[in-house]
């Protein structure tokens, strides 16, 4: 994921390291995205949409990922390496932000994803509570990888697309494209060794026929 993750920022911008771009400001503003296809309005009734929440975590996980190559000046193997320590020592339930003890498990999904927030504001990547809050969204490390590898494929396509240039067209057919991404996905074998090319294919398909 982190060498899928370097040539994606390439292909935004070839001098991404020495840009340095506020990868976990992004962090915090899909958190915020994520929050609102949970539902947090006490006030009217809403539904939570699982697919599109899990999606936000794919694209937090893409800032976060990217953040991680950032600290290492882009040196993959060493992102690498600091990655399966955190990921292997996460075990603790506790976490002490602005003076407090939080207890992770204590929290429900918006607390996690506030806390989230408040962690990436502060420049902090807190790889147990990623994993708590996939967790709550029903996911694992193996369907973080699954849905990761779809969304670095759809983020390829838009820059293909004139993403960057601002005539890539977000909607089709009256939905966005995370939404048609989640529908190839579903039909699709991720441990297929040709799926990133057959999942482009399934992309380009649809937009050809957008309304």
């Amino acid at each position: 994921m982190l060498t899928l993750q370097y040539g994606m920022n390439s292909k935004v911008d070839e001098n991404w390291l020495a840009a340095r771009y506020p990868y976990l400001r992004a962090v915090v503003i899909e958190g915020a995205e994520a929050i609102e296809h949970h539902g947090w309005k006490w006030w009217k009734h809403q539904q939570q949409d699982l697919s599109q929440l899990q999606m936000e975590l794919i694209d937090i996980w893409h800032f976060m990922l990217s953040e991680m190559l950032l600290d290492c000046e882009g040196d993959i193997e060493q992102a690498a390496g600091s990655l399966m320590d955190a990921v292997e020592s996460h075990t603790a339930d506790s976490l002490v932000f602005d003076g407090q003890s939080y207890r992770i498990g204590d929290l429900d999904l918006i607390g996690k994803l506030e806390l989230l927030i408040g962690t990436s504001v502060s420049r902090r990547i807190e790889i147990g509570l990623f994993a708590a809050i996939m967790r709550d969204c029903q996911m694992d490390w193996d369907d973080l990888f699954r849905q990761y590898v779809g969304k670095n494929v759809l983020n390829f396509f838009r820059q293909d697309n004139g993403y960057k240039q601002g005539s890539y067209r977000k909607n089709w057919s009256g939905r966005e494209d995370n939404e048609h991404l989640v529908e190839i996905l579903a039909e699709l074998n991720a441990r297929d060794d040709h799926f990133q090319e057959q999942l482009y294919q399934a992309l380009e398909i649809r937009y050809q026929v957008i309304d």
